[in-house]
């Protein structure tokens, strides 16, 4: 069973940055670099939505409008994860983030997904709040 594992959330005043990271474990071990990465997150009371995605390449890069200028998705191919930087955090980031893998062939290494139902795989979410 594939998992992935985020971390790096926690609590932050306004203005300030965390960096989430994502890696892959569990019994069957994937290699990101042959996926897409997206990140999503989940406010309380509202339906999950779209971050960040980066494509298997790493040369594509697309972006919510709510973040764009302020969160940056990067691979680590060395480390086998993927990050989401996250720079002037405002309260309304506040939301339970998740990583998730798609699985894209040579021919498909150069997109980015943006839809929950195009994954194929998701962490359990680690929680950012940010306090005004």
């Amino acid at each position: 069973q594939v998992q992935l594992v985020e971390s790096g959330g926690g609590l932050v005043q306004a203005g300030g940055s965390l960096r989430l990271s994502c890696a892959a474990s569990g019994r069957t071990f994937i290699t990101l670099s042959n996926y897409a990465m997206g990140w999503f997150r989940q406010a309380p009371g509202k339906e999950r939505e779209f971050v960040a995605a980066v494509s298997r390449s790493g040369g594509i890069t697309d972006y919510a409008d709510s973040v764009k200028g302020r969160f940056t998705i990067s691979r680590d191919n060395a480390r086998n994860t993927v990050n989401l930087e996250m720079n002037s955090l405002k309260p309304e980031d506040t939301a339970d983030y998740y990583c998730a893998a798609k699985a894209a062939s040579f021919s498909t290494s150069d997109y980015v997904w943006k839809r929950e139902r195009e994954y194929d795989y998701w962490g359990q979410g680690t929680q950012v709040t940010v306090s005004s």
